[in-house]
C-alpha cells in the first residue's frame, strides 16, 4: 500500500458522476434533487470541470433528465448492480487514463479534494487507483481509477464480489489522507442536505 501526500496538480482525466440508486431514503431521484436552485448530479459534475476534468460523464440514472442538465448521460452497463458496476462502465467510457468517480449526492462538491485524488494516482508508479481514507475510512465512492483498472475489477465482480471494497482489495491503491471529510460526504436522507 503506498500512501501519498495530497496536493493538487493539474493532470488529465475523466470526471464521472454516477447516477444510479434507488435513493429509498432520500424518497427521491438524488441525481436530480436540487439545492440552491441546481441538480445534485450538476453540482458535481460543475466541480469536476473546475477541478480539471477535460470531460465529464454521467452514468446510470434517468439519461433523459441528466441530458437536459445539459449532462453526457450514459447507462451503466449493469443497472442496479451498484456502483462496482457503475465504476466498471464510467472506465469503460472514459477518454483520458484518468478517471475520478464520484457519486452524484455529495454535499459539499471540492474540486481541490478532487483534483488531489487525482494528482496521487497520476505521481503513482504501479498503482490502480486512488482512495481518500477519513478516520480511517476508505471512500470508494470519491476515488480515481486508471482505465485499465476495468479489467481487474470486472474479474472481481464476475467472481462474485459485489462491492467496490471487496473487488478493489488486491489492487494496488494509494491512500489519500488530508482530505476534509466535508469534501466526501454525502447525502441520504432529506435531513442530510446542505443548506442553499
Amino acid at each position: 500500500m503506498i500512501v501519498a501526500p495530497c496536493d493538487a496538480a493539474g493532470v488529465a482525466f475523466t470526471g464521472v458522476v454516477l447516477c444510479g440508486g434507488r435513493s429509498t431514503r432520500m424518497g427521491r431521484d438524488k441525481a436530480l434533487l436540487e439545492v440552491a436552485g441546481v441538480a445534485m448530479a450538476r453540482r458535481v459534475a460543475d466541480a469536476l470541470l473546475v477541478a480539471g476534468a477535460t470531460e465529464v460523464l454521467a452514468v446510470g440514472g434517468d439519461a433523459t433528465a441528466l441530458r437536459a442538465l445539459g449532462l453526457d448521460a450514459r447507462a451503466d452497463d449493469r443497472p442496479g448492480a451498484g456502483p462496482l458496476s457503475a465504476t466498471i462502465t464510467a472506465l469503460g467510457q472514459a477518454r483520458e487514463d484518468l478517471v475520478l468517480v464520484v457519486g452524484c449526492d455529495l454535499r459539499h462538491p471540492h474540486p481541490p479534494s478532487m483534483a488531489r485524488t487525482v494528482a496521487a494516482l497520476a505521481r503513482s508508479d504501479g498503482a490502480l487507483g486512488a482512495v481518500p481514507t477519513i478516520a480511517g475510512q476508505r471512500q470508494w465512492v470519491h476515488a480515481a481509477w486508471r482505465r485499465h483498472a476495468a479489467e481487474r475489477l470486472a474479474v472481481e465482480l464476475e467472481r462474485g464480489r459485489r462491492s467496490l471494497q471487496r473487488a478493489a482489495g488486491a489492487l494496488e491503491l494509494v491512500l489519500v489522507h488530508d482530505i476534509d471529510p466535508e469534501a466526501v460526504a454525502d447525502a441520504d436522507h432529506p435531513s442530510e442536505l446542505p443548506d442553499p
